[in-house]
C-alpha cells in the first residue's frame, strides 16, 4: 500500500532485526495529518470571532438600488447603439416578436425637438402598402438585414395616427445616425 513494505510473517513474528510497527505508526500519521489539518482550518474559519461578532451585530438596512430609467432614450443606450448611414435603413422590413413583418421604413426624418424617427408603412397584410406611421427610433433594433420592433406593439402600431410630414426634416442617407442591436 503506498510504497510502504508489507509484511508476510504470521502475525505477532517479526522478522529479524526489522521493526515493522514503527513504520506502520509512522504511515498512518502521515496519512491522517491533512485531514487533521483540514479539521483545524474549518473549524478556525467557523469560529472566527470576528465574523461571529459581524453576524451576531443588528444588521444594517442594504442600500436601495437605484432605479432603472426605463425611458426609450436609456433603453437604447442599453442595447450597443451602433453606427448606420440613415439611408441603408430604407427599404428595411419591421418585424414584431413573432417575426410577422409589420411594414418596411420609407423614410427617416428628424423632429423639431431633434428626435429621429422612421416612418414604416403599417400594414396587416405582409406590410405592404399599408398608412404611414411615424415609429421613434428607440423603440427598434437592428437584427441582421431587417429592424426589431422591441417597445411598440402590433396593437400600438394600429392606434398610432398617420403620419403628417409637416414640420418635419428629411435626414439625408449619407447621415450617419446611431441604432440599437438586438438578437433573438
Amino acid at each position: 500500500m503506498f510504497g510502504l513494505p508489507q509484511c508476510i510473517e504470521p502475525e505477532g513474528v517479526e522478522p529479524e532485526g526489522t521493526s515493522v510497527r514503527p513504520i506502520r505508526t509512522f504511515a498512518i500519521a502521515w496519512l491522517a495529518l491533512p485531514g487533521l489539518a483540514m479539521i483545524v482550518l474549518m473549524g478556525a474559519a467557523l469560529c472566527d470571532p470576528l465574523k461571529f461578532a459581524q453576524q451576531s451585530a443588528a444588521p444594517e438596512a442594504a442600500p436601495a438600488a437605484p432605479a432603472q430609467d426605463n425611458s426609450p432614450e436609456a433603453k437604447m443606450s442599453r442595447r450597443f447603439p451602433q453606427k448606420i448611414r440613415a439611408g441603408d435603413l430604407i427599404g428595411l422590413p419591421v418585424l414584431d416578436d413573432g417575426d410577422v413583418t409589420l411594414g418596411h421604413v420609407g423614410k427617416v426624418f428628424r423632429t423639431p425637438e431633434g428626435k429621429i424617427k422612421l416612418i414604416v408603412s403599417y400594414s396587416r397584410w405582409l406590410g405592404w402598402g399599408g398608412r404611414l406611421v411615424s415609429v421613434p427610433i428607440e423603440v427598434v433594433a437592428i437584427l441582421g438585414r431587417q429592424l426589431a420592433s422591441l417597445d411598440m406593439t402590433p396593437a400600438e402600431y394600429e392606434a398610432a395616427s398617420t403620419w403628417v410630414e409637416a414640420g418635419n426634416f428629411s435626414i439625408p442617407p449619407d447621415e450617419i445616425i446611431r441604432i440599437a442591436l438586438t438578437r433573438r
